[in-house]
């Protein structure tokens, strides 16, 4: 009894653990995008320095969940729990990793006055932070209407991600001397575009977990 109440209370650590990251990762997308509106580089070396507390944090999940399936040896849903905490973890550090290059290009950037309103990318962006919330809200609740809402908007970035593309390329023509920034807002829109889908993929390691079969929300 007692060996079993710490496997449970190890995986309510294993929990905690994986949305305290999902936690690191939000705020640093958000400071990303700040950081790119307002041209502060500062912040956005902070950004990249904090990344490490991510990394780290992945690196403690995957240990313990080894350790627990190497010494429990669990079965079913809490066997689903500790494989579904690894996968949600490398979505969410990738995650982190957008947000560092959105960094590097508003950094790239630098104090150069911005070619253009950065409407659809502030929408992408809200989205794409709205998404993460819910994500490990119906990871925590183990909610499957969340999840399924989550996946839906995916497709809200995806649209918006094709409008700012062809915005882009537009002024690319018209304004050569402006290269260099058309190219770093065309990548944080991917860098946005991509979040958006690791967490769809979040979405679906949660139908994994709950129904013990994978789903593809992407379609």
């Amino acid at each position: 009894m007692v060996v079993r109440e710490k496997f449970h209370g190890d995986l309510k650590i294993l929990r905690e653990k994986l949305l305290e990251i999902g936690r690191l990762a939000e705020v640093a997308l958000n400071k990303s995008v700040e950081a790119l509106q307002t041209k502060n580089v500062d912040l956005a070396l902070e950004i990249i320095d904090s990344d490490i507390e991510v990394d780290q944090l992945e690196e403690e999940i995957n240990d313990l969940a080894i350790l627990l399936i190497a010494k429990q040896q669990p079965v079913a849903i809490d066997l689903r729990r500790i494989i579904v905490a690894i996968k949600i973890a490398s979505d969410i550090e990738r995650m982190a990793d957008f947000a560092v290059n959105i960094a590097k290009s508003s950094i790239r950037i630098g104090k150069e006055e911005l070619i253009k309103p950065l409407e659809h990318v502030q929408k992408m962006h809200t989205i794409a932070t709205e998404m993460l919330e819910l994500s490990l809200k119906a990871y925590h609740e183990e909610d499957l209407v969340l999840a399924k809402k989550v996946a839906e908007m995916d497709d809200e970035v995806d649209a918006l991600y094709g409008t700012t593309i062809k915005d882009l390329l537009s002024l690319a023509k018209e304004k050569q001397e402006a290269i260099n920034q058309i190219t770093q807002l065309l990548f944080v829109a991917r860098y946005l575009e991509r979040m958006a889908d690791h967490t769809t993929n979040v979405a679906e390691s949660i139908f994994y977990l709950v129904k013990g079969k994978r789903y593809d929300l992407n379609d």
